[in-house]
């Protein structure tokens, strides 16, 4: 199994991460929650893992936060929810919201949340509140290679042409569960022509479920 990578960060296309470990590269795929909160390419990362393993496929999740990758593990045992839709959940709303519309038995919020409907939110709130205990416990904070870095400060090695920004925030949100159309208003409405792809899908992800 493997619980944790750290190497330099080749390649950030949300949801996938591409992560030099002593010239191995490891592809990953990560919530927005989590590439918030990365260094720019070309620098040194710290992420928690998780392997899923498959018969067609092998796949890597990583996490900056143990509380992510906690929820992400507790998701994917609801009946219903794959690791897309996991992923989806973190990258709409941090833990601590989740858990407060679990507690709230607030389904109308998670519904806004792509591919989630009404039956399956229902079911979450059920399924997820005796398993929100061991969640919440565990740590929220990003790993110390982490910290510090936030996406107003990936406009280094990072810097794009505006529309392959819009372009890559689009890409990101159809990989995230919602429809091209959808996904292509969601990114033109917050885009100020200013932001980075990942500015302008926290952006996006708030105007549909706002903190």
């Amino acid at each position: 199994m493997i619980g944790r990578l750290r190497g330099q960060i080749l390649a950030k296309h949300p949801p996938h991460l591409l992560l030099d470990v002593n010239g191995v590269g490891y592809e990953l795929e990560a919530p927005m929650s989590t590439f918030y909160d990365l260094p720019a390419v070309g620098e040194t990362a710290t992420l928690l893992t998780h392997l899923a393993v498959r018969e067609d496929a092998w796949t890597l999740y990583g996490f900056i936060r143990e509380r992510d990758r906690a929820l992400f593990r507790a998701l994917i045992k609801v009946t219903g929810v794959g690791a897309r839709m996991a992923l989806a959940i973190l990258s709409g709303m941090d833990a601590a919201r989740f858990a407060q519309c679990v507690e709230q038995e607030d389904a109308t919020a998670l519904t806004r949340l792509p591919g989630i409907g009404k039956k399956t939110a229902e079911r979450l709130i059920i399924e997820m509140r005796d398993r929100l205990g061991a969640v919440m416990i565990a740590p929220g904070a990003a790993l110390p290679s982490a910290a510090g870095q936030s996406a107003s400060g990936m406009i280094t090695a990072d810097i794009v042409a505006e529309d392959q920004a819009l372009a890559d925030a689009v890409s990101a949100l159809v990989a995230l569960g919602y429809k091209p159309p959808d996904a292509n208003r969601m990114a033109r409405a917050v885009d100020d022509g200013a932001k980075t792809a990942e500015e302008i899908i926290r952006a996006a992800l708030r105007s549909v479920n706002p903190v």
